[in-house]
């Protein structure tokens, strides 16, 4: 399974069968601005709530692409006023099997509201199991006890957290979250694009080491494989 990061919460899973396309935040992103958007073709999009950094390209993209689009049930209605009519509400704890695999749509404390001032329902994360892997997404969130729940249900590979602070967990609470979902690989997302979330790279990976975990930060635009 291959990673892609397009900065901020951004990324493209590529799964044996499927592409799948998390959080588009990408032309308005400056520091994204070497990404070709129209190259970015998914088979689905997962969208973990309605901040406009997380949902900015998800029309344009949905529409050239025919992708499916994930997320909650407010979001899929909003959407779907904008003309995306392959939609699959979702709402916290359900599960559903898509053509790459297994989707839990799970709690995230943060807040949502759509560009336009909808109300964009509760934001969420996502934990998907595919080809053998289970990933868990955190979305936007703070540090929360919900998140102990997650390796009753599975195990995971890769944990992808927001690290930037100030409006979610930084890279301390990031060590406790890894700790409570029991995974010590974690894919840094969601710092740098603006001021308010610039961290200190280096920092940041010698606390998750000083811990015995991973921290990756990939440059925008550069993959993984897990």
């Amino acid at each position: 399974m291959k990673i892609t990061y397009y900065g901020q919460s951004c990324f493209m899973m590529e799964t044996a069968e499927k592409s799948v396309l998390f959080d588009p935040f990408i032309t308005p992103n400056e520091l994204a601005k070497d990404i070709d958007v129209s190259s970015i073709n998914p088979d689905f999009i997962l969208i973990s709530h309605g901040h406009q950094d997380h949902i900015a390209d998800a029309v344009d993209i949905a529409k050239r692409s025919g992708a499916k689009v994930v997320s909650n049930f407010e979001i899929i209605s909003w959407l779907e006023d904008q003309g995306i009519e392959n939609g699959h509400p979702m709402n916290h704890g359900g599960n559903w099997e898509f053509e790459f695999g297994k989707v839990k749509y799970v709690n995230a404390i943060h807040s949502s509201v759509l560009p336009d001032g909808t109300y964009g329902g509760n934001p969420g994360g996502f934990i998907v199991e595919s080809d053998g892997y289970s990933i868990y997404f955190a979305g936007d969130t703070a540090l929360h006890m919900d998140m102990q729940l997650i390796p009753q249900f599975t195990n995971l590979d890769l944990a992808i957290m927001p690290i930037g602070d100030n409006f979610t967990m930084g890279v301390d609470d990031a060590v406790v979250a890894s700790d409570f979902v029991k995974c010590d690989k974690v894919l840094g997302v969601h710092y740098d694009t603006f001021p308010y979330i610039e961290i200190d790279h280096d920092e940041a990976v010698k606390k998750f080491k000083e811990a015995g975990k991973e921290l990756i930060l990939l440059d925008i635009g550069s993959s993984m494989d897990i």
